[in-house]
């Protein structure tokens, strides 16, 4: 163990924030905690790294550990060039191979005895220096820098000069080339696009420390977690296993005790029921047994009621009329802001049902698609063509349609006069708006919170296309999961923009990638393209002469069979260089072993998955039996679980480093 909290309690006045919170990590773990936003996670980190006083408990750390923390607000000023202030995170082998060249020098006009000390000397320097890696720390300066996404041309940059975001990469950077022995991150990932977040998640996955994380982006949190701690209603609950295992497991558990206190609630109200009868009676024997059993009650541990959103509250999305099946057809489509070409001659098709999702590097012109589909600026060349019924609803954070003399409540009421203030109150709930919250005016509100309140309307209309611009930014976790059962269960058609991979992961049918101007499609969610890309990338590539148009266009529309999922660039991958194909048979012989290797891996994976699972439930048990009152002063039995904890870990551990190695095949 690396690292305890122990009971930890913390209020600000009469709000309780945090109540008896315990966990720990061990060396090489990696941990996250969530929580809805206002749960304490932030606060919880302050108190791990001293900034914030706990009420009650303590924080536990091993002898001569140490932390490196990176808050969402990092006060940052750096009077340096990025790449200079990157390098002094190396000063000590910096100092060490200056010291290492001054011996050197020294050697030459040494003799005897002190050419002897010299030597040992510079052999003792050497061998700590090639130990901490020092022939080689210029190129992992360099590597976390291009993995966070910064160019050469940037290394000169000085740090004052960039954007808020850009100077927390920096922050970050520096961070993670300290190599301490925990690291602590709150939101990471909120300035990164997504290509550095993957570079981040092989990063923190491999680091030879230990990890804590806290974040919003449940794809992130699911590729590196092995463990996952719930702040929940003040209390924390332990939960061994990635995010996946996490939100299937919580479901279990928040079923099971939402029936426990139904169940209370009921034989509450009948006891209350049976006293309220005796008293009526007015006889001195009722009264006694009224009274003896408002004594039972009196005495009865109330169960809280589980955070869980009622199901009333929960989206139901559905169009009131079905559009033609062509529901978007773009073609030649071109763009450029003065010398920039973001694209030229783009071409896509969007069928009824579809919901594709349109991801791709910052500033590759993602937005502006969306923003010319709904003539918010003009396209150069080209033709946006909406099919025959097709109503859209377009959601974008610059350009919100609110009144901003109106209340919350007003601005939904007055567009849907027919919904009761019950169905609207679950609605905002839905998107963080709870009790006098609603009647806050429009134009008091921050612009994440005008973006909540633009999205809960367009969740509400009629709309059979709905076009919809980083729909996340500014949910937390629950709400993001509303969001996503909402678009899941809708039978219109979908066009998104998002950085949120879970999300993207979870809606959608069809990813297609803006990439160097050109559109790749990939039948399939967000895995499918990740284990996917680099066949289609070399595919296209290969792509002559009868493909041509598809190479133009950049698009790849999906092969007849519907088993596969896999599209006709991936298919044209066979065709070799001097342009000769294979015979249908060998074709179809290959295609086989395919599919018979592809079907494997999904089995295999899936045995892992129950493993895991299994795994899971049998620690979280010792782990219930192991803080069980009754056992706390059985020395043997807690010696017994301990060792039986230990090994099932270590299970644990082998099981999902199996699923991750045949995850990467």
């Amino acid at each position: 163990m690396i690292l305890a909290v122990q009971n930890i309690s913390k209020a600000y006045g009469i709000n309780q924030i945090l109540s008896d919170v315990s966990f720990h990590i061990e060396e090489k773990e990696k941990l996250a905690i969530v929580g809805i936003n206002g749960s304490g996670k932030t606060t919880l980190l302050k108190i791990i790294m001293g900034e914030e006083t706990a009420d009650d408990g303590q924080v536990v750390l091993a002898k001569d550990t140490t932390i490196g923390y990176l808050s969402q607000h990092q006060d940052i000023s750096f009077d340096n060039t990025i790449y200079a202030e990157m390098l002094e995170t190396k000063r000590y082998l910096i100092d060490m191979e200056e010291k290492i060249r001054s011996l050197e020098n020294d050697m030459k006009h040494a003799e005897g005895e002190e050419l002897e000390r010299i030597m040992n000397t510079y052999n003792k320097l050497s061998t700590q220096y090639d130990h901490e890696n020092g022939y080689a720390y210029k190129s992992e300066v360099t590597g976390v820098l291009k993995g966070l996404g910064f160019t050469e041309a940037d290394y000169d940059r000085h740090i004052n000069s960039l954007s808020g975001g850009q100077r927390m990469r920096v922050a970050l950077g520096r961070l993670l080339l300290t190599k301490p022995d925990i690291i602590i991150l709150d939101e990471p990932t909120n300035h990164l696009d997504m290509v550095s977040i993957a570079w981040l998640e092989g990063f923190l996955s491999s680091y030879p420390g230990s990890v804590i994380i806290v974040s919003h982006d449940r794809y992130f949190i699911d590729k590196i977690a092995t463990k996952i701690v719930e702040i929940d209603n003040t209390k924390a609950i332990n939960y061994h296993g990635n995010y996946t295992y996490y939100s299937d497991k919580r479901a279990e558990i928040r079923a099971s005790q939402m029936k426990a206190y139904l169940n209370q609630q009921q034989e509450i109200k009948h006891q209350e029921a049976v006293i309220e009868k005796l008293k009526q009676f007015n006889r001195e024997k009722s009264i006694k047994r009224a009274e003896s059993r408002e004594k039972m009650l009196d005495k009865i541990e109330r169960l809280d009621k589980p955070t869980e959103v009622n199901a009333d509250m929960r989206l139901s999305l559905s169009p009131s009329v079905e559009s033609g099946n062509d529901v978007l057809t773009i073609k030649e489509l071109s763009k450029s802001f003065g010398t920039n070409n973001l694209f030229s001659d783009m071409n896509m098709e969007i069928k009824r049902g579809e919901h594709v999702c349109l991801i791709g590097a910052n500033g590759t012109g993602k937005t502006t698609i969306l923003k010319i589909i709904n003539r918010i600026i003009p396209k150069d060349e080209g033709q946006i063509i909406l099919g025959s019924r097709v109503k859209v609803g377009y959601y974008d954070q610059e350009h919100q349609i609110l009144s901003l003399h109106k209340t919350i409540f007003e601005e939904i009421s007055d567009s849907y006069p027919d919904l009761t203030n019950t169905k609207i109150r679950n609605v905002l709930a839905a998107f963080l708006f709870t009790g006098d919250d609603v009647f806050k005016k429009i134009g008091d509100l921050s612009g994440g919170e005008r973006g909540r309140v633009s999205l809960a309307k367009l969740m509400l209309s009629p709309a059979n296309f709905l076009i919809l611009d980083e729909p996340t930014n500014h949910l937390d976790i629950h709400s993001k999961e509303i969001l996503e059962e909402a678009i899941r269960s809708y039978t219109g058609t979908v066009l998104c923009v998002s950085h949120d991979r879970y999300f993207i992961n979870r809606i959608s049918t069809r990813i297609v990638e803006l990439k160097d101007k050109k559109l790749y499609s990939f039948i399939g969610n967000y895995d499918y393209y990740e284990s996917h890309k680099e066949l289609i990338y070399e595919a296209e590539t290969k792509n002559t002469g009868a493909n041509a148009s598809s190479v133009k266009s950049g698009i790849f529309s999906p092969v007849s069979d519907g088993t596969n999922n896999i599209s006709e660039a991936a298919a044209s991958n066979d065709t070799t260089d001097n342009n000769t194909t294979l015979s249908n048979k060998e074709a179809y012989l290959k295609n086989k072993e395919e599919q018979a290797k592809a079907r494997k891996r999904e089995n295999d994976l899936k045995k892992l998955e129950k493993e895991i699972a299994d795994l899971g439930e049998k620690i979280s048990k010792i782990d219930e039996e192991i803080n069980a009152p009754e056992n706390a002063t059985n020395s043997k039995k807690l010696s017994d679980l301990s060792t039986e904890r230990e090994a099932l870990d270590t299970k644990l551990v082998e099981a999902y480093e199996k699923y991750y190695e045949l995850e990467e095949t």
